[in-house]
């Protein structure tokens, strides 16, 4: 009979290793599933209720390409374009929040705290306002608006490289001076003008069809993939320059491509649904909580977002009997308090608390 033999030391220490590593792959794909079940069950219950309730065995029915005439106008042609344009925004959103965030190494980079969604809302409205645009017209303005503000933020944060904190502070800046530009605007519009353009501006999904999904759905199929490819530099970047510059990552051009991804995500998630506050900025924390040691949780939080967007616009639609309010008044109410508490947060830890 063979006796068995003793692992040795480094034996065990692969073994506990490998265990750990499957521990947190299991997981991450048990927070995935998870998330993406939520939003899903999110865009469900927005399919059946609603003025008229449709039941989940009839919406089935529509989605499979039957159904009723009155089940597949309430289904197809009313909740489903807005249902999908919700997730796929807060998708885009939580994605790009997560890299800002990781990229920068700073909880304050979101999109719409440094002045990348600010540059999208203040295009859309002088495209709107001064040129009486509409349409695909008007979300071209405001991706072009989001691509020019990350970049002049970025130019301005170039120092010899980016520091996240320069960066953050630079965004802030700039973000101020577009929100005054834009209220500007605002205030030389007609009155029914800029009613319009504040429901826009508050992040609204009301009346949206499947001619606001397509072009966003063109542009997110492209940018995600995009964005997940260029993330295999992140956690070299994460680790500052010189150690990236060291393990043989190539520091600005990852940077750069991280940025111009996520900016991208904002201005088409912008353009389709105005400026939703706080999804890009509360997404990536969550996911992180979820998954704690994991780094920038690019997956996760991008789940996140999409679970977050679609129930708020639920929320936003049967809050209130006989109103229907942007979603963005809903994720501002979830999003403000995270920030007030970080802010507070960060002021003990400054004061040494």
């Amino acid at each position: 009979m063979k006796t068995p033999t003793a692992k040795t030391p480094i034996a065990e220490a692969a073994t506990r290793v490998e265990r750990l590593r499957h521990a947190r792959r299991t997981r991450f794909a048990l927070v995935c599933a998870a998330l993406l079940l939520a939003a899903l069950a999110a865009l469900l219950l927005s399919l059946t209720v609603g003025d008229i309730d449709v039941p989940l065995a009839d919406v089935w029915a529509v989605l499979s390409g039957g159904g009723d005439p009155g089940s597949r106008f309430v289904v197809h042609e009313l909740r489903l374009p807005r249902a999908l344009l919700a997730l796929t925004v807060g998708l885009c959103f939580g994605l790009s929040g997560a890299v800002f965030q990781a990229l920068l190494r700073n909880p304050l980079a979101s999109p719409d705290i440094i002045g990348v969604s600010a540059g999208a809302s203040a295009a859309a409205v002088l495209t709107s306002l001064a040129f009486g645009l509409s349409g695909l017209a008007l979300s071209g303005g405001a991706l072009a608006g989001a691509l020019l503000a990350g970049t002049v933020i970025y130019l301005l944060a170039w120092r010899g490289g980016v520091s996240g904190g320069r960066f953050v502070l630079i965004g802030i800046g700039v973000a101020a001076g577009l929100v005054s530009l834009r209220s500007y605007l605002m205030t030389r519009a007609e009155v029914t003008e800029a009613q319009n353009a504040f429901v826009w501006l508050a992040g609204s999904l009301n009346g949206r069809s499947w001619d606001h999904l397509w072009p966003l759905l063109g542009c997110a199929a492209p940018l995600v993939p995009l964005t997940l490819a260029a993330s295999r530099s992140l956690t070299a970047l994460q680790l500052g320059d010189e150690a990236a510059g060291g393990l043989g990552a190539r520091v600005e051009r990852g940077r750069l491509a991280l940025l111009a991804c996520a900016t991208a995500l904002v201005g088409v998630a912008t353009a389709a649904a105005g400026p939703i506050g706080f999804v890009a900025f509360v997404s990536p924390p969550i996911a992180r909580r979820l998954l704690p040691g994991q780094g920038a949780a690019l997956v996760p939080s991008a789940l996140t977002g999409a679970a977050l967007v679609c129930a708020a616009d639920f929320t936003a639609q049967h809050l209130l009997p006989d109103t229907q309010l942007p979603v963005g008044v809903v994720t501002s109410v979830v999003g403000a308090p995270y920030l007030l508490w970080l802010l507070a947060r960060a002021g003990r830890a400054g004061r040494g608390g």
